[in-house]
């Protein structure tokens, strides 16, 4: 178990209960708060994450709008009216007079498109590449999430444990004020120690008061990535498990698997498509209308009725649009070149993220032995230099000195810790594989390919899956 357990064993009492103490924000009772709960929480309730799902829903819809292609289209029509006709057969007006017919009808028209140049076509894959970037997108926001959850977690935990090393520094600082102003009175050290005592006590105290600022901000920034303030943080580890043995086996595994690669390569299939679909536009389109219409009292006729019938064909070729199809062509081609740069150049960037974040989690290791043996170094030192001082080879500054040089060395190790957790995870999203399912979170997934199976074959209704 890392983070604070590992520094509570090493230090000596008081410090080490100040830590363990440290991370819990209620009374002694309440259950500890895990690194995977945490992260399930943020998975079910993160706001940037339900709203990253939501629009890949909408994207989902995009499927069923290119689909509408292939299906009919019918509208009715309904009219009535009033008609009032006058004639005069002058110079015989006993024949003239007057006639009112109302004439109405309704009529429903189907049209069915039969080929429009495979737009539809690569119109309904191209949205299907959409839906697959649209999931990529979502993976990878939530890593990000996952990622931040860790950070705020071990972050309150660092905070934490940072504010009872200065409240414990203080503390013993407070104590070594009121003997050496003893020692003082008494003769045996001058003004100069008391003031150097002071002077540390002081500086003590502006570092609690920072210490308590960064706390602050690790605890809000907890709440909301998590979603709830923290009440009692149990200790965390870092995935060694999950990690690959080398560099070359992460960068292998990141450019295969990780979101923003995929959801590029998705994006350079869009594009090609939508080259087809422009080029479309150029080849010549079939359709059929059909119709059916009744009416009454056509074409002034008192009391007739008529009904029609039809059915057409139309082929529509384009000669010249002025240019402007063509115009578009050309621009899709370049989209697509621009496509595939930003594939390789999103390939290279997560190249360069794995590698880092491997020498990080490298570099993590070294850092925390290290630090271990460094406070067990100053612990020494402290003591050895506290013995020589009562026998008066050592001056108060040089005690002052060893103390803020344990001090030190115990922030130190609990920043060491806290980053060899966090790198861990780091590395884990690098390759991208930072998921829920990877970190076993008692959760249920989200699975997106529920929505779009509900709705890539609707062809009717405004209301959404969930009743909305």
């Amino acid at each position: 178990m890392i983070a604070f357990a590992d520094v509570a064993r090493r230090l000596p009492l008081a410090a080490a209960g100040c830590l363990l103490v440290g991370v819990s924000f209620v009374s002694g009772g309440a259950r500890a708060e895990t690194l995977p709960g945490a992260l399930a929480k943020a998975y079910v309730g993160n706001p940037d994450l339900n709203q990253q799902r939501a629009s890949v829903r909408a994207t989902d819809e995009n499927v069923p709008r290119q689909m509408s292609g292939w299906r009919p289209r019918v509208t009715a029509t309904a009219d009535a009216g009033a008609l009032r006709t006058e004639t005069d057969h002058f110079p015989n007006a006993s024949q003239n007079g007057g006639v009112s017919s109302y004439p109405r009808g309704f009529g429903v028209s189907v049209q069915q498109n039969l080929w429009n140049g495979n737009r539809t076509v690569n119109g309904v894959r191209q949205a299907e590449s959409g839906v697959l970037a649209a999931r990529e997108t979502l993976r990878n926001t939530e890593q990000t999430v996952l990622q931040n959850a860790v950070t705020s977690y071990m972050n309150v935990l660092r905070d934490t444990a940072i504010l009872n090393l200065r409240r414990n520094n203080i503390e013993v600082l407070e104590q070594q004020v009121r003997q050496t102003r003893d020692r003082f009175n008494v003769g045996e050290v001058t003004r100069t120690d008391v003031a150097q005592v002071e002077s540390q006590l002081a500086g003590a105290r502006a570092d609690a008061f920072t210490a308590q600022s960064n706390l602050q901000t690790s605890l809000a920034n907890y709440r909301q990535v998590v979603g709830e303030q923290p009440k009692s943080l149990a200790p965390a580890q870092p995935i060694e498990k999950a990690l690959p043995k080398s560099v070359a086996a992460a960068v292998s595994t990141s450019q295969t698997e990780h979101p923003l690669i995929q959801a590029a390569m998705h994006n350079v299939d869009a594009a090609q498509l939508n080259v087809k679909v422009v080029e479309g536009e150029l080849y010549p389109t079939l359709g059929v209308t059909g119709t059916v219409s009744k009416r009454w009292d056509p074409s002034n006729a008192v009391g007739a009725q008529s009904t029609t019938a039809s059915v057409v064909g139309t082929l529509t070729v384009p000669i010249y649009e002025g240019g402007e199809v063509y115009a578009r062509v050309r621009q899709a081609k370049e989209l697509l070149g621009q496509a595939r740069i930003q594939a390789d150049l999103q390939r290279e960037q997560v190249r360069a993220l794995v590698v880092s974040n491997w020498g990080l989690w490298e570099n993590s290791r070294a850092v925390l032995q290290a630090a271990q043996a460094q406070v067990q170094a100053a612990e020494i030192a402290l003591n050895g230099v506290r013995e020589e001082a009562k026998v008066g080879q050592r001056t108060t500054l040089d005690v002052l000195v060893a103390q803020q040089t344990l001090l030190n060395a115990r922030v130190a190790l609990v920043t060491a810790q806290r980053d060899r957790v966090v790198t861990s995870y780091s590395l884990l999203g690098a390759m991208g594989r930072l998921s829920a399912a990877t970190l076993g979170l008692r959760v249920a997934s989200y699975d997106p390919r529920t929505h779009f199976d509900q709705v890539k074959g609707k062809w009717i209704g405004v209301r959404t899956p969930d009743g909305r």
